[in-house]
């Protein structure tokens, strides 16, 4: 312990401060001005600010060290002895005093990710923070303000948990972190065997620890003396199915919009592939995948669909090679999975054969050569492959007549493909006399065998059957790249691009009509052949839309089109609302499972929540700025500003007469409410947590509120005054009117093995408090038995979403419960059975 008090005196020089102390510079007696006296004034109290923060650090640290050390002797007893975590792994680095000046240290003066560098969460999400915002995390004198005696050593009267039962299902296995979109995956695991929790009998509360810490919490007072740590929790009688899934990959995706001859429109969203019925308002989905898809293909039978995912992450964290699965869209079983090991990072397109009944499959990867195989998908053999381009490759195809001719386009180049006896023979495209563009980003086929391609210059080029040479020119089809081309049934080339316009063209390549899709819409991404006359169109921002040649498109899907953090439930009617970085604010219709309105705002949302009246609506941004909405109407009802960090969580009372906000500032705003949420006075801001808040919840008498932070604090306070609650008596008995803190005794069971705090985003118990659901960094969705307060609840675990699970909540009558991905930008509905 000595050496924990020299290891920090060595650290921090405190004789400049002892010398500023006895300087008699500041006395009446003193010649100096009377500004100088005050700015020398505040140099001392800034000081000795510091020295007290560092004295609170160095206490914060023999806690730690002492409670480390209490974990290894408890280990050791139980199984011999371990390797112990490195202490200085276990301890967050101190600013450095320079100058009279605080600085955050460079490069280790931020806390680690727990996940790696290859965390899906940005840094600026709840779970991830830098030093600066836990600047203050460890007052230890009041751990989580509650009694001294919490931090003793474990006394006989503390139970200690042993329980071994794994979770239900899958349950470790279902812990893999799903590869984000956009970057690589990664797996969260604890660097040595997590704490079991203890209870303690005498004064009634359960100790559980999170990353080493200490998270005490006080049960009801009847609940104590028939309370057994080791009974068995029950998984809840109720399930979940997937119902409805909201939002299209339309941004960075292509050829990924299909009708199949059951009416049925064909897309993909995280990992979900969607078959939407558009006349029936039915969805069926294809959820095979772990992991975000991101190339779809259409046997010519128009039953058998092929679908490429990215690579995911085992549970031990190593990372699982991407595949391909191909399946029966009527059954919608598996068939076959494909190059399992053999394909890299990720798929990028793929294409059934369409002359010798299809029986054969092309496939381009996403490594540095972007192989290109074939595959006999029925026997899941593979053909041929070769390295294609160390170029991004877009897009690949058979010829409609030859199954060993096969095109590919990309970066810089055009390949015109033979196999021959299990080789792949190129021929590049010869541009010759036109320019070359710097992007060849589609390709289709001609009645006669031509192949069509369309480029970043705006030219549409046609390329003689059989050769590598230009036959036509369009020059200037479209004003900046062309990203679809389609050949309908009839013969007519329809061609989409960057200009937001849909052209048609006759057998000669002559202009029949041109329309062009409103900006809200954006520039077209893929086309697709509808039923009759009609064309569906997929755009860069996430809409799907049907219409004709001739215009009046109408959008059949739509989504977010950035990551997505706020949700919130209508507190009568089957509808929510969703926000997120793409400043856009949603609110669906559960039943009719359409969009109601969207409004655009000058911030990125974090977070939402609606009057008990749902008579308004507020939204909590990125900035610091929080607004109201009219939810019949989407007009602004008022705008307020409280610091300028993001707002994690905004919360009504039951009563609805007070308005909550957290921030990431530390501080929760508490907010009079009038005129059924049209009128707005600041009461005050509560002030005590350590680090910024990331939940809250009201009790059912709106007299109360609980809060958890970044740093696993669980405090209560009375709103009306901004004051603390610190009386464990007042508190262990509130009746709370809903559940969505991640910390707490009534939810503690939640908490997987190996978690470090931040595994689970969102939290949410039903109206009728027999199920509680919870988001993880997972992408998985896990349900629970209500109350969760035996240690490793089982659950069932349902899988869908590719990215970080953000936020989750069951709609007024627990009929429905809504989940929203991350990164993937998806909106689940999931039914209750």
């Amino acid at each position: 312990m000595e050496d924990g008090f020299s290891s920090y005196s060595s650290l921090y020089d405190t004789s400049s401060l002892l010398q500023f102390c006895n300087d008699d510079s500041m006395s009446a007696a003193s010649s100096m001005e009377v500004t100088d006296r005050i700015a020398s004034l505040e140099q001392r109290v800034q000081m000795q600010e510091d020295e007290i923060q560092l004295l609170k650090s160095a206490l914060a640290d023999v806690v730690r060290r002492l409670n480390l050390s209490e974990e290894q002797q408890a280990m050791s007893t139980r199984k011999g002895p371990t390797k112990a975590r490195p202490i200085i792994a276990t301890l967050p680095l101190r600013p450095t005093v320079n100058n009279g000046t605080v600085l955050p240290k460079k490069g280790s003066g931020t806390l680690p990710s727990p996940s790696g560098s290859g965390s899906r969460k940005d840094s600026g999400t709840p779970a991830h923070r830098n030093l600066s915002s836990l600047s203050s995390l460890s007052c230890a004198p009041r751990i989580f303000n509650l009694p001294l005696s919490t931090v003793r050593r474990t006394s006989s009267n503390e139970h200690v948990g042993t329980l071994t039962r794994k979770d239900s299902g899958d349950c470790k296995g279902n812990r893999t972190r799903a590869g984000s979109t956009g970057s690589n995956s990664s797996s969260k695991r604890s660097d040595s065997k997590q704490r079991d929790p203890v209870f303690n009998a005498e004064e009634g509360y359960v100790r559980m620890y999170l990353k080493g810490r200490p998270i005490t919490m006080f049960m009801p007072k009847d609940q104590v003396d028939g309370y057994c740590l080791e009974a068995r929790a029950d998984l809840p009688s109720k399930k979940l199915k997937l119902d409805w899934v909201y939002g299209y990959r339309g941004r960075d995706c292509r050829s990924n919009l299909y009708l199949l001859p059951t009416g049925e429109t064909v897309y993909f969203i995280a990992s979900v592939v969607v078959l939407f019925n558009v006349d029936e308002r039915l969805q069926r989905h294809y959820t095979g995948h772990t992991d975000d898809i991101k190339c779809l293909a259409v046997h010519p039978d128009k039953i058998t669909i092929a679908t490429g995912q990215v690579a995911g992450t085992s549970s031990d964290g190593k990372q699982l090679a991407p595949h391909v699965r191909v399946w029966d869209s009527v059954s919608l079983n598996t068939l076959h999975v494909l190059g399992a090991g053999f394909f890299d990072r990720a798929l990028v397109c793929l294409a059934f054969s369409k002359s010798n009944g299809g029986n054969t499959l092309c496939v381009v990867d996403d490594s540095n050569d972007h192989v290109l195989s074939v595959w006999d998908w029925q026997r899941q053999d593979k053909l041929a492959e070769v390295k294609c381009s160390n170029e991004s490759v877009f897009s690949v195809d058979f010829h409609p007549t030859d199954s060993n001719i096969i095109v590919t386009c990309g970066k810089s180049h055009l390949s015109f493909w033979n196999l021959e006896k299990g080789m792949l023979v190129k021929k590049q495209g010869l541009f010759e006399k036109q320019e070359k563009p710097k992007f060849v980003l589609c390709v289709t086929f001609a009645e006669n065998g031509d192949a069509i391609t369309g480029d970043s210059s705006g030219n549409i080029l046609v390329w003689g059957k059989g050769t590598n040479r230009i036959s036509h020119v369009i020059q200037g089809a479209h004003e900046g790249s062309i990203f679809a081309l389609c050949m309908l049934r009839n013969g007519t080339l329809v061609s989409g691009g960057k200009d937001r316009r849909l052209i048609s063209w006759d057998s000669s390549y002559q202009q029949i009509q041109a329309v062009e899709v409103p900006e809200m819409f954006g520039p077209i991404r893929t086309v697709a052949e509808g039923r009759g006359e009609t064309v569906l169109m997929g755009t860069t921002k996430n809409f799907v839309l049907q219409g004709s040649l001739h215009g009046e498109f109408v959008p059949i899907t739509q989504g977010h089109i950035d990551e997505l953090w706020g949700l919130a439930v209508h507190p009568w009617k089957p509808q929510f609302l969703t926000c997120g970085y793409d400043r856009q604010v949603c609110l669906w219709d559960s039943s009719y499972h359409q969009l109601i309105w969207t409004k655009n705002m000058e911030d990125a949302a974090q977070s939402a929540g609606f009057h008990p009246s749902g008579a308004v609506v507020a939204i909590g941004t990125q900035t610091g700025r929080w607004l109201v909405l009219d939810t019949d109407t989407k007009d602004l009802v008022t705008v307020h500003t409280d610091g300028n960090e993001q707002l994690s969580v905004v919360r009504y009372g039951p009563d609805g007469n007070f308005l909550a906000i957290g921030s990431h500032d530390n501080y929760i705003y508490i907010y009079a409410v009038a005129e059924n949420g049209r009128k707005y006075s600041r009461v005050g801001k509560c002030s005590g947590h350590s680090s910024f808040i990331t939940h809250l919840d009201w009790s059912v008498d709106s007299q109360y509120l609980v809060s958890n932070s970044g740093d696993y604090e669980i405090l209560c306070w009375i709103p009306s005054v901004c004051k603390q609650v610190v009386s464990v008596e007042t508190t262990r008995d509130i009746q709370w009117a809903t559940y969505t803190c991640t910390l707490g005794f009534q939810v503690f069971g939640l908490w997987p093995d190996g978690s470090d705090g931040t595994d689970i985003n969102a939290v949410c118990r039903s109206s009728d408090k027999s199920l509680l659901v919870t988001g993880d960094d997972f992408g998985k969705v896990h349900l629970f038995s209500y109350p969760c307060s035996q240690f490793r609840a089982p659950s069932h675990v349902y899988g869908g979403h590719s990215s970080h699970v953000t936020n989750v909540t069951f709609l007024y009558d627990d009929s429905f419960l809504v989940s929203t991905g991350g990164k993937d930008m998806s909106v689940m509905q999931w039914r209750i059975v």
